[in-house]
């Protein structure tokens, strides 16, 4: 059975539609757990936490419902295993969510995706502060006078989201305010970074008794540490081409799985993960993610950080033998799932009433549709022990681009607004251009309520091959 269950996207949610969650979920056969697709999109890279608004000053947003007082400025996050990142927003109108989990992620899994201006961005954050630290140069050329660090980094705030969101916004302060005008008109169309560290393909399958692969290393990084199989009783071993173990690796080495033949009738299948990780600054550019439905970021400078990849194998010795990854795609609104069969029978399963067959040594892409801001947790199950567990959040445009007329934010303080100070006339700010407290609790409910209807469309079937 290969199928693909739904499961509640959080407590509250789970008891406000707990039966609708029952009649629609579909969930079947535990078996081996392979990985978690941890946030589909995130083949690698670095993961971190959102401490706050840090380095701000005042902007407003002119809007058809008026005037609003935002905080515009640098974000810091913490980075798991180590290192700090500075981040500005890329989608003013969503909140931030208090403590939210961010994952490096490309261009084409997030608002940038279709924005023809995404390469002018990266230019800004390369030509402005805090890249450009000489505040007194970065004001000389702009002609903005004095610049402090809060000034500088609202001026840039706000010019980048002139074209990450299209807004009509304007920094409070008169040099902040000529600053971006000055990285607006100048700013020119860049080339997307590379990612700090991936692995290509994330998933690999095949026989018992074979080098499964390759994994290829693509990095920036001088060098990265490659560690195997937590559980060596299986014997099984990362090595390289010539079939010598690895524990180091670089840019463009190619990894595989050295799985040991079953002895005779001991069990066939298995799975098994390896991790490459290093410390290294990630490039300035790159696309940050939320796990949850919290305001897309835009890096801005790095300290040396930990970065990983994970990679997984399943083997058999008969049938079909799948390897599933997945991925956002913002320009089909979906989900896609690569699935790979490396065994000796064709593999047959069913998606969305369209039925789908993956030839023994062939690979296949199907695109899951989901709705934006579609909460998604579902678990692919195959043969042999194979399992599959892929999450998120479909995050692909900014809110103003998905509400009619164009979106307004909401007068109430963002939860991440740490450090920020409430300005206006009603004694409130946007601040870290987010909505209410509350927007977590209505969207969680709203969320759940959109999976339930698009629940049913996860069901991947395995049908068993007819003999001739």
């Amino acid at each position: 059975m290969f199928s693909v269950g739904s499961r509640a996207v959080s407590r509250l949610a789970a008891a406000t539609v707990a039966s609708g969650l029952v009649a629609a979920g579909v969930l079947t056969g535990a078996g081996t757990a392979v990985a978690d697709e941890a946030a589909a999109g995130h083949p690698g890279g670095a993961s971190s936490t959102l401490s706050g608004l840090k380095t701000y000053d005042q902007a407003v947003i002119h809007g058809q419902r008026g005037d609003q007082k935002v905080s515009a400025g640098l974000f810091e996050m913490v980075v798991d295993g180590g290192g700090s990142l500075q981040t500005y927003c890329i989608d003013i109108h969503n909140p931030t969510q208090k403590e939210a989990k961010y994952r490096e992620t490309a261009w084409d899994a997030t608002s940038l995706n279709a924005n023809k201006d995404a390469g002018k961005i990266r230019w800004i954050l390369q030509n402005s502060y805090p890249q450009v630290n000489d505040l007194a140069a970065l004001a000389s050329k702009a002609g903005a006078g004095a610049l402090t660090e809060k000034t500088a980094a609202a001026g840039t705030q706000v010019a980048i989201w002139r074209y990450s969101d299209g807004a009509d916004v304007e920094a409070l302060d008169p040099a902040a305010e000529k600053l971006a005008d000055y990285l607006e008109k100048n700013a020119q169309a860049l080339a997307e970074p590379k990612a700090s560290l991936t692995l290509d393909p994330p998933a690999v399958s095949g026989k018992a008794g074979e080098k499964l692969g390759p994994v290829t290393v693509h990095t920036d990084a001088g060098s990265v540490g490659v560690t195997g199989p937590a559980d060596a009783s299986a014997g099984v071993t990362v090595v390289d081409e010539a079939g010598k173990p690895v524990t180091e690796a670089a840019d463009g080495s190619r990894l595989f799985f050295d799985v040991p033949a079953a002895e005779e009738g001991a069990e066939q299948s298995g799975s098994a993960a390896l991790t490459v990780q290093a410390s290294t600054t990630v490039p300035v550019g790159r696309a940050f993610a939320s796990d949850s439905k919290s305001q897309t970021q835009i890096l801005a400078g790095s300290s040396e950080s930990t970065v990983s990849a994970t990679a997984t194998a399943h083997w058999a010795g008969t049938g079909p033998i799948p390897a599933v990854s997945a991925e956002k795609n913002c320009s089909a609104s979906g989900i896609d799932l690569t699935a790979s069969n490396q065994g000796d029978e064709d593999f047959t399963f069913e998606l969305m009433g369209v039925e789908h067959t993956i030839a023994a040594g062939r690979t296949q892409t199907v695109t899951v549709p989901l709705k934006e801001d579609q909460a998604y947790d579902f678990t692919i199950t195959g043969p042999n022990g194979f399992e599959k567990r892929v999450t998120g959040v479909l995050d692909c445009k900014t809110a103003g681009e998905a509400g009619a007329g164009g979106a307004q934010p909401s007068s109430g303080p963002s939860p991440a607004s740490a450090g920020s100070t409430p300005v206006g006339g009603d004694g409130q700010d946007l601040a870290a251009t987010g909505g209410s407290s509350a927007t977590p609790v209505i969207g969680g409910v709203a969320v759940a309520l959109v999976v339930i209807g698009g629940a049913t469309v996860f069901l991947l079937r395995r049908k068993k091959v007819s003999e001739s």
